[in-house]
């Protein structure tokens, strides 16, 4: 059944913030929860926190109320530096109701180390905040910081005095007025710039992506028809709610009316069974989660170990982000918990990218199994692109275009995917030749809309015209398991990092697993590695919700920045046979090495 436009008396709003006050003044909603904070014990689900539509809505506007005050003028930007949870949901739609352009960003570590603060320095930088929102503990923290600090030279403290700090403390315990007229909004407009979202930087520095209220809503709008979500809907998400789809989250669970359970990245990375046990819990019938996610959970799930029985039959879209997405990660995971419930039909492989707010597209239909999908390559498909065959609207247009010449493919060729809609993003913040390059494509001898250039290649095929997305451009290849990365280090080497997850100290093993991985990427991606480097566990980067940052595990080795274990070399067309790795160095840190390349 399809839920899109389910109450003709309930017509779409042009924000994403003015869909509360209209659930929160339904009697039938006022005390329905919209958010729930599950925290995590050592063996099941200890505690939770509910934030109702009325109790979110009056928080909201309290928050607002204060935020519009001096020394803010709207169009203010501001930091928010809260830690995951119901606090963070509260602010983020305060700053939106408030008419202030809010940066949501995970705080760093109280260490204030140079590795911590990298993001907050770039943030502060580049966005120029009039003031930063976090807990009063993080606060007193950073303002010891800055008085420990006998230098006045240092960046990180000169940007963090020049902030009004705002408590959150203060924003709950102070209640303003709650009254709001749903005939005047004063919140960010359509056209707006309400959000900074910063790329993941699973491929490059995280860029600071510029997103309209518009544009939000209309996003999640669509993504709320490809689901078919709607008030009776149960999400679960442990994702970070920065950015992406973690955030994206919160404003769909408001466009549908519908109650999500929250946890954090690090309790589902500390005990991944916590994620089965919420959908047991709450009956949830939609997640989201990344590819990396379904192996993590085979392995580490222990299944047979907590109190609470797994039942996943309530699961109606198990939607599996970050791409390319692996049919045979897919299946193991399905045959391990169709015992416990799980329907092959909930399966959801989905594409999506910041540059589009985060939503593009889904292959998942009502009725699909994952077991009747095309494969192409191992992959599975991440949408349909029938829909004008059937004489329907699409509401995000995805293009195959050849990436040089800027001419659309056809299908059956590979190319580079380039998307228009309503929910591209606006540009990236300060980067004007960035944004013309990648939000401003255009295709040739057309007269066109414009088209972001995603970077990543796909292809179409079939009749239903399947979208597979085959990976990012040619120095990257991308790899199944969750604790490799592979680049070029030179013009004509590969170097593949594998990251430990048990200690193994016998130098035989570790060089048949060196010979292996070689062997590997050559059967299923044509590639010659020429360099295979197994590091200690943690020593592999990752952006808080577990994707592998490549372009910084290349810059930490090539800047002798990791614990290798193994480093293994190999000359050009070396056949299996006559493989020779070598020991450089073992269990220390090892020395640059661009010059031996």
């Amino acid at each position: 059944m399809i839920y899109e436009n389910y109450d003709p008396y309930f017509p779409d709003q042009p924000v994403v913030d003015q869909y509360l006050p209209i659930w929160a003044n339904l009697p039938a909603f006022r005390a329905k929860p919209a958010f729930i904070w599950a925290e995590s014990g050592s063996s099941d689900v200890t505690k939770s926190s509910i934030l109702t539509y009325e109790q979110l809505n009056n928080s909201v506007q309290s928050i607002s109320s204060q935020l519009l005050l001096p020394p803010f003028q709207r169009g203010d930007t501001v930091v928010i530096l809260c830690s995951p949870g119901l606090e963070l949901v509260e602010v983020i739609f305060g700053c939106q109701r408030s008419g202030l352009l809010a940066v949501p960003i995970f705080p760093p570590k109280l260490s204030f180390t140079e590795n911590d603060c990298h993001h907050l320095v770039r943030v502060l930088t580049q966005t120029k905040p009039k003031a930063a929102i976090a807990h009063s503990d993080y606060i007193t923290h950073v303002r010891t910081y800055i008085s420990s600090k006998s230098s006045t030279d240092n960046q990180l403290c000169k940007l963090l005095q020049n902030i009004h700090w705002i408590s959150t403390n203060e924003l709950k315990d102070k209640k303003m007025s709650t009254g709001l007229s749903l005939s005047t909004y004063n919140g960010c407009k359509q056209d707006e710039v309400y959000l900074i979202q910063y790329t993941s930087g699973a491929t490059g520095v995280p860029k600071p992506v510029l997103v309209t209220s518009g544009a939000a809503a209309h996003n999640v709008r669509v993504a709320r028809k490809a689901y078919e979500l709607h008030p009776n809907s149960v999400i679960t998400s442990w994702l970070p709610q920065y950015h992406d789809c973690g955030l994206t989250f919160l404003l769909l669970t408001i466009v549908s009316g519908a109650t999500t359970v929250l946890t954090s990245p690090s309790a589902f990375i500390s005990r991944p069974r916590l994620w089965l046990e919420l959908i047991t819990e709450f009956k949830a019938t939609c997640t989201p989660v990344p590819s990396f996610t379904l192996p993590l959970v085979v392995k580490r799930g222990g299944i047979d170990k907590g109190n609470i029985p797994i039942n996943l039959q309530s699961m109606e879209n198990l939607i599996i982000i970050n791409e390319p997405i692996y049919k045979g990660l897919v299946d193991e995971f399905v045959q391990e918990f169709r015992s416990f419930g799980l329907n092959p039909f909930s399966i959801s492989p989905s594409y999506g990218l910041a540059e589009n707010c985060t939503f593009v597209s889904t292959a998942w239909r009502s009725g699909s199994n994952v077991n009747q999908f095309p494969i192409y390559k191992h992959l599975l498909p991440s949408a349909r692109l029938d829909a004008s065959s059937r004489g329907e609207k699409e509401d995000i247009e995805i293009v195959i275009v050849n990436g040089e010449t800027c001419e659309p493919v056809v299908d059956g060729v590979e190319g580079e995917i380039w998307i228009s809609s309503a929910s591209n993003c606006s540009g990236y913040l300060g980067q004007p030749s960035q944004t013309r390059k990648i939000f401003q494509g255009r295709l040739k001898n057309k007269a066109s809309q414009c088209f972001v250039r995603t970077g990543d290649r796909g292809v179409v095929k079939g009749e239903e015209r399947f979208l597979f997305v085959t990976g990012r451009s040619s120095d990257v290849i991308e790899l199944e398991e969750s604790c490799l990365a592979a680049f070029k280090v030179a013009e004509r080497t590969i170097a593949v990092v594998a990251e430990m997850q048990r200690s193994e100290e016998k130098i035989g093993v570790l060089r048949t697993l060196g010979k292996n991985i070689r062997k590997a990427v050559k059967k299923e991606e044509n590639v010659e590695v020429g360099m295979v480097v197994i590091v200690k566990s943690g020593n592999v980067p990752k952006t808080t919700s577990g994707k592998i940052q490549r372009w910084l595990a290349k810059d930490k080795l090539l800047g002798g920045k990791m614990n290798v274990v193994l480093q293994m070399t190999f000359k050009d067309n070396e056949s299996e046979g006559n493989t020779r790795g070598q020991v450089i160095k073992e269990n220390t840190i090892h020395p640059p090495f661009v010059s031996s390349l």
